[in-house]
Order: structure tokens, then sequence, then C-alpha cells
């Protein structure tokens, strides 16, 4: 299963990126998706993360009420727009296709990962 984030770069701090995840066909419909973020020197951590028809979101508390989840089954693709963007938000980020339909905040509870994108936001 391969999976492709894309839409990071670099903004200002106070900016707005979305990131898109595109996903396989076979499974978008069935699983929960995740969205992981990694900056240097740190470990992996949970993002957000969305039940398999949108109807569930849940946020890290760093990000609530700056990002939001989305998934447009209908194109295979997963979403997160980050909104007033801070500089300790810089970091990789990564969607991940959980294990079942439900949200899960722990990185075990994902079995694919995506290829990364590089978020950097300047102060």
């Amino acid at each position: 299963v391969q999976l492709q984030a894309s839409g990071g770069g670099l903004v200002q701090a106070g900016g707005s990126l979305r990131l898109s995840c595109e996903l396989p066909g076979s499974i978008v419909s069935r699983r929960g998706m995740g969205w992981f973020r990694q900056a240097p020197g740190k470990e992996r951590e949970f993002v957000a993360t969305i039940s398999y028809n949108g109807g569930s979101t849940d946020y890290a508390d760093s990000v609530k009420g700056r990002f939001t989840i989305s998934r447009d089954n209908a194109k295979n693709t997963v979403y997160l727009q980050m909104n007033s963007l801070k500089p300790e938000d810089t970091a990789v980020y990564y969607c991940a296709v959980g294990r079942t339909a439900v949200t899960a905040r722990r990185s075990s509870n994902y079995d694919y990962w995506g290829q990364g994108t590089q978020v950097t936001v300047s102060s």
C-alpha cells in the first residue's frame, strides 16, 4: 500500500497550509486515517485522526482549534488544513492508514505510512 502526502512547504507564522494524502481505493472507505509529525531530534507525535466515514475526529491538544482533518472518500483523499501555523509546527508530516474504521491516537494502531511532506514555519 502506497500513500503519498503532499502540500508541505515554507510558510510564515500565522499562515496556512493544506496537506493532502492520496489513498488506495481498495481501503479508503473502510479505515480510519491519521496524521502524525516528526520534528528534528524528536519522536513522532500524533496530530489528528478521522474515522472511516469522517463522522468522528480527534486532535492533539497542541493543534486543536487550528488544524482540521477531513476526508473525501469519493476522491480517495484525506486532508489536513493547518491554520495559524507556529514555528513549533515545523516537522515532517506523515499520513497513515488505521487498522480499524475508528479514530486512533497511537501509531501502533496504524498499518501503512506514507512518505512525509516537510512543513517549515518561519517566525
